[in-house]
């Protein structure tokens, strides 16, 4: 056996390990003891351990959730060793990836073999459970999230079965737990569908945010991937349009990407927030400043490198799904909630989108969605916009991030989600006890 164990273990030293935080230092907690199993074997072998402790156990990854869904003063699982590539099938086109493992080395792994992801969010940070897990999404018309790419995973539950799960193989499962909330049992692999690599087109271009608004369905429509940004207190917007390209290649010029992408968009962003966090009326004149700063480009890469940014100023962020018909309105309401309150918003307002799929917890399941994403450096009370900003999305039919700030219940969620009851009773099937219960799951699923 080659897991690691970290911390006093037994049901009386319940919340005396190291302490655990999540990235963006929201939330934390102290669990009895963390583990790391190299095996689906290992963590079946900790699973039962945990249930002989009568301890309760969380998986986490690289803590990139908001919300505290990874939090446990049980046993705390950490994949540091589920990592890797177990085989790639190049007749299916699929690739079975350890859970573990970061999707930044997915993406780097696989662009040395030729093959790519569809789509993607804009951050590769997460683990590939902890991003499919959670609904973690890109942009796109036709192509969904992450987790809508997988064809099959491996689940160790929590009497220490290891199942494998497909469409042919336990698929009521399968339908489930591509988005499992943690809530199922344990992700030890994911097989996720690819395609030979390909080249993006990007164009970024400012736009007026009553342009954007009006032409939203016709960029949606004419773009593979669209996406943009408004600056709150300014009319201005960023908009970004992928598309798959022909090429030839034509990456961002070393020195230009640098000077946008890490010297702007997170040096002169971070000492930007820094400044309003610390002197809240200066935040309108300097989202003017900001709006303006970043010039249009047209560049064109492999996926990972046009999908993904590097995010290195540390935020709270809420989100929510939106039928995609309801979104200019919402976002109309949006703005002018901000105009007329005396709330100074630093971030700007982050707005995708996605087909439908067919996941039971998916933010997009059954219905064409459109997201609204709003952020708050780290450290500014977030409690008044968030709530605010909430009470609009809720009016439409929204549905939050898994990973994100919100303060959903179960009785709201059950009403948003057809597919709801269909989730809690694969829970009672499979965790009947509530191994992988914890605070945040019994507000969000019951108990």
């Amino acid at each position: 056996m080659s897991t690691r164990t970290a911390g006093p273990t037994g049901p009386g030293s319940a919340g005396t390990g190291s302490p655990w935080r999540n990235w963006a230092g929201n939330v934390a907690s102290r669990p009895v003891r963390e583990v790391s199993p190299a095996s689906a074997e290992e963590l079946a072998a900790e699973l039962r351990r945990a249930v002989r402790d009568g301890l309760r156990v969380k998986t986490v990854g690289t803590g990139h959730s908001f919300t505290s869904i990874a939090a446990t003063d049980g046993v705390l699982i950490r994949p540091d060793l589920l990592t890797g590539i177990r085989r790639i099938d190049r007749e299916a086109m699929t690739v079975t990836v350890e859970s573990g493992t970061p999707l930044k080395r997915l993406n780097v792994a696989l662009a040395r073999e030729g093959l790519s992801l569809t789509n993607m969010g804009d951050i590769m940070e997460q683990t590939v459970a902890g991003a499919t897990s959670t609904g973690t999404h890109g942009t796109g018309r036709d192509s969904a999230s992450i987790a809508a790419q997988i064809r099959a995973l491996e689940l160790v539950t929590a009497d220490g079965t290891v199942l494998t799960c497909s469409e042919k193989e336990n698929p009521e499962v399968f339908a489930a737990a591509r988005i499992g909330l943690g809530a199922l049992g344990v992700v030890s692999a994911i097989t996720f569908a690819v395609e030979p690599v390909f080249l993006l087109t990007a164009r970024e271009e400012p736009m007026r945010f009553d342009r954007v608004i009006a032409e939203f369905d016709e960029l949606h429509a004419e773009n593979e991937h669209f996406e943009f940004y408004w600056f709150p207190h300014t009319d201005n917007c960023n908009t970004k349009r992928n598309n798959r390209s022909a090429g030839p290649a034509a990456p961002l010029p070393r020195l230009g990407g640098w000077f946008e992408d890490e010297f702007l968009s997170n040096g002169v962003f971070q000492a930007a927030c820094s400044l309003g966090r610390a002197v809240p009326p200066a935040i309108p004149a300097i989202a003017r400043i900001s709006s303006r700063a970043l010039s249009a480009r047209t560049y064109t890469d492999i996926p990972y490198k046009v999908f993904t940014s590097p995010r290195r100023v540390r935020f709270l962020e809420m989100e929510y799904a939106l039928p995609r018909e309801a979104a200019t309105a919402a976002l109309r309401e949006l703005k002018a909630m901000v105009e007329g309150s005396p709330l100074k918003v630093s971030f700007p307002v982050e707005v995708r989108t996605a087909p439908a799929d067919d996941i039971a917890l998916s933010t997009a399941s059954g219905r064409e969605t459109a997201y609204i994403a709003v952020h708050l450096y780290r450290g500014t009370p977030h409690r008044g916009y968030f709530t605010a900003v909430e009470r609009i999305m809720t009016a439409h039919g929204g549905r939050p991030h898994w990973g994100k700030v919100h303060t959903r219940d179960a009785a709201y969620l059950a009403e948003a989600y057809p597919r709801f009851a269909e989730f809690t009773a694969l829970r009672d099937r499979l965790d009947p006890d509530r191994l992988f219960a914890n605070d945040y799951l019994r507000r969000v699923l019951g108990d």
